[in-house]
C-alpha cells in the first residue's frame, strides 16, 4: 500500500494561519475598506420549503444527526447564496456564462465543508458563507477550464453541455477567469463580523491552494504525465491529486475554521482531515470512472482510460484502490477525535459520503 508521506509531511509547513485566536478581539474595519462599499452586499438566509422542513425533523430520527436533512438545508442555503452573489450585470453574456456553470447543480461539497468546519470550531455559518461561495466559484472555474478542448476536451459536465459548448471557447475562458478573480473580491468585501487578520489569512490560504503550490501545480503535472505513464508511480500520482483535487478541499475546510474563530491547533487538525478526504475524493473519482456509466456520473465515463491517464485503479488495481479509500476515510476521521462529537457530526458524515458516493 502506498505511503502517505506527502499527505502528512506537507501539512507541517503550509499553514498560513499562525496568528493567535482572534475571536475575542473586536473587529476594526481597516481604512481601505472604509473607502468603498462592498460590490455585492451579502444578505441571505436559507428559505426552507414546507416539504424540506418536514424532512429536517424526521419522526424516526428525533435526536440523531440526519445527514440527508443537513445536505438539503445547506445545499438550499448555498445555492441561494451563490445566486445572490453573481447577479447579471453588464455585459450580460459574461455573467450569464458565469452563472450557467456556477448554478448548474453539483453536490456543493466544498461549500458544505467550509460551513461545517466553521460550525465545528463554534462559529456561525454566516461568517463563512462568502468564503464558501468563493471556493465554489473557484471550483467552477477549474471545471470550465478543465473541460476546454486544450485541456480535457469534454462536452458534458453535471449532466449538461459544458460551458464552451454553449458559449464558445473564448467566452468560457473569460468566464473562468472572471469567477477566479471575483471569488477573492467577494470573500474580501462580503465577509462580516470576522477580524481583518483572519480574512487576510483566508485570502492567502485560498490563493495558495489555487496557484503553483496547489491546483495549477497538480494540473500541469497531470497534463505532462497524460499519455506518458512509464515514469508515473504512486508518489507522482499522489502529488497530482494532493495539489489538483485535495488542495481546494483542504482550503474549504481551513477557510471555514479560520472564519469561525478556530485556534491554531484546531485549524491544523482540520487541515489534515481535509487533506486526507481530498485525496479520498480523487481515489473514489478514479474508481467511479471505471465502474459507472456517463448517465450515472453526469459526465463522460471512461475518460481516464481513453486518454491513457494514470489512476489509482490502474496502478493499484480496483480492490486495492478501494481498500486505500477506506484507509484514508478512517485516518481522516481520527483527526476529529478531540472535537465535540455533535459539532463535527457533519464533517464525519461528509467524509463517509465522499467515500461512498456513486457519482
Amino acid at each position: 500500500m502506498m505511503s502517505m508521506n506527502l499527505v502528512d509531511s506537507r501539512v507541517q509547513g503550509c499553514s498560513i494561519f499562525k496568528q493567535p485566536c482572534l475571536s475575542d478581539k473586536p473587529f476594526i474595519k481597516p481604512n481601505f475598506l472604509r473607502l468603498r462599499k462592498p460590490v455585492s452586499p451579502f444578505i441571505v438566509s436559507a428559505i426552507i420549503t414546507e416539504e424540506e422542513a418536514r424532512i429536517l425533523k424526521p419522526k424516526d430520527e428525533p435526536t440523531s444527526f440526519n445527514f440527508k436533512a443537513y445536505v438539503v438545508e445547506k445545499a438550499n442555503y448555498v445555492n441561494k447564496a451563490l445566486d445572490y452573489s453573481v447577479p447579471v450585470n453588464n455585459p450580460p453574456i459574461i455573467h450569464e456564462a458565469m452563472r450557467y456553470s456556477l448554478l448548474a447543480g453539483g453536490k456543493r461539497v466544498r461549500p458544505m465543508l467550509c460551513i461545517a468546519a466553521c460550525e465545528a470550531v463554534g462559529g456561525h455559518q454566516s461568517a463563512a458563507t462568502p468564503a464558501a461561495c468563493a471556493v465554489e466559484m473557484i471550483h467552477t472555474m477549474s471545471l470550465i477550464h478543465d473541460d476546454l478542448p486544450c485541456m480535457d476536451n469534454d462536452d458534458l459536465r453535471r449532466g449538461k453541455p459544458t460551458n464552451h459548448t454553449v458559449f464558445g471557447e473564448d467566452v468560457a475562458v473569460l468566464a473562468g477567469d472572471a469567477l477566479l478573480t471575483y471569488a477573492f473580491e467577494f470573500m474580501a468585501t462580503a465577509t462580516r463580523g470576522v477580524a481583518a487578520e483572519r480574512v487576510l489569512a483566508a485570502v492567502g490560504e485560498l490563493a495558495k491552494a489555487v496557484g503553483t503550490e496547489g491546483l495549477v501545480a497538480g494540473q500541469i503535472v497531470d497534463l505532462t504525465c497524460t499519455g506518458n505513464n512509464e515514469d508515473v508511480g504512486l508518489d507522482t500520482l499522489e502529488f497530482i491529486h494532493i495539489h489538483k483535487t485535495a488542495a481546494l478541499l483542504e482550503a474549504s475546510v481551513v477557510l471555514g475554521a479560520i472564519m469561525g474563530g478556530g485556534s491554531d491547533e484546531q485549524v491544523e487538525k482540520l487541515r489534515i482531515f481535509a487533506r486526507k478526504i481530498g485525496l479520498l475524493f480523487q481515489v473514489v473519482d478514479d474508481i467511479l470512472d471505471v465502474t459507472k456509466s456517463s448517465e450515472e456520473l453526469g459526465k463522460t465515463a471512461g475518460k481516464d482510460l481513453a486518454t491513457d491517464k494514470t489512476t489509482y485503479p490502474k496502478l493499484l488495481g480496483l480492490e486495492k484502490a478501494t481498500e486505500f479509500a477506506e484507509k484514508l476515510n478512517e485516518e481522516a476521521k481520527q483527526q476529529l477525535a478531540d472535537f465535540h462529537p455533535a459539532k463535527v457530526a457533519p464533517l464525519v458524515a461528509l467524509a463517509d459520503y465522499i467515500a461512498r458516493r456513486q457519482n
